[in-house]
């Protein structure tokens, strides 16, 4: 699976739900204080952050209850809420963090409608623009998550009354592999899923050729790989020719990969903010063969969704750049 968007259909916006928004959206991950708990040092800064992305035309917006847990969403209802109608806050329920600060999954559905309304709340909206089913299926099994015994059209059904109670407009997954997402769909239609993928970590391939089919929103988190693309060969070229930071090079690589890709790159500045913006501008500029060069640099036929890369994890144990 390495096809490729070809300059001639590029589209820099996308179309989830009855939506449209511009293809590069922000992750909120990096707005909560050190391993995703508590604040940030400096809480202002997260919030001037957040409306520069606004006024810099950002319309998509990645979060989850998880982070902090609840700071983020809270950090977010104060930099933005009232929320226009042509901005979506996609939310993640069904995660929870466990004593030490480990993520775990908690998919019943008591839980998954209070988290929902915990996620209102924080938002100070009354409706959910998107909220994500978060599940199991990149990882290699359901151990240490919360009553594993839960069936998935049982989680996502609470969302599903949720959504008949005008509590949530958009339903996604994150998390899911091409079984999960059958189902999902056979309970509800689905307008986003949010699984890894990134240059050095085609673990979400199967569900994004899924997703292509049925024209649903791709989400890829880690889209810069916690920064693990630094000094990938195929970059370089690129990024010197069209005079970009390779992460720009690396996310308009994204947008031309696939039509129905969101990014979501976090960052804690505006500098990076706006340097990944830039990847829209000149997605178009890439050359075929530069995209392709790109795609190659993986195997995507050997790559499983429960199966992260070693290059990937070593990226993930390295501290984060902000």
């Amino acid at each position: 699976m390495t096809s490729t968007t070809h300059e001639s259909r590029f589209d820099p916006s996308l179309q989830i739900g009855d939506l449209i928004v511009p293809r590069v959206g922000y992750g909120a991950m990096q707005l909560a204080g050190a391993g995703v708990i508590g604040l940030p040092q400096d809480p202002n800064n997260a919030i001037a952050l957040l409306q520069h992305a606004v006024e810099q035309g950002v319309r998509f917006f990645d979060t989850a209850n998880a982070y902090g847990p609840r700071t983020v969403n809270q950090l977010i209802g104060r930099a933005l809420a009232p929320f226009g109608d042509d901005i979506i806050i996609g939310n993640k329920v069904g995660a929870t963090r466990g004593p030490r600060g480990e993520w775990v999954t908690d998919s019943r559905p008591d839980t998954i409608r209070s988290q929902v309304e915990d996620a209102l709340f924080d938002l100070r909206t009354e409706r959910s623009s998107l909220t994500y089913l978060r599940l199991w299926g990149d990882s290699e099994g359901r151990a240490g998550s919360i009553a594993e015994d839960v069936p998935l059209e049982d989680s996502l059904g609470a969302l599903v009354d949720m959504q008949r109670e005008g509590k949530i407009d958009r339903i996604g997954i994150s998390g899911a592999n091409s079984e999960l997402l059958a189902r999902a769909q056979q309970v509800t239609k689905i307008a986003a899923v949010q699984n890894r993928y990134n240059l050095i970590d085609r673990s979400g391939v199967e569900v994004l050729a899924a997703c292509e089919r049925d024209s649903i929103a791709f989400v890829p988190y880690f889209p810069l790989a916690t920064g693990g693309i630094a000094g990938l060969d195929a970059l370089t070229a690129p990024a010197r020719r069209l005079r970009v930071s390779e992460p720009t090079i690396a996310l308009a690589w994204l947008l031309r990969r696939s039509a129905v890709i969101v990014p979501i790159p976090g960052t804690q500045r505006i500098t990076h903010l706006d340097d990944n913006l830039h990847a829209a501008e000149i997605a178009t500029d890439l050359t075929n063969a530069e995209v392709q060069a790109l795609t190659d640099t993986e195997d995507e036929s050997t790559a499983a969704l429960t199966r992260m890369p070693t290059r990937m994890l070593d990226a993930l144990r390295r501290p984060r750049s902000t």
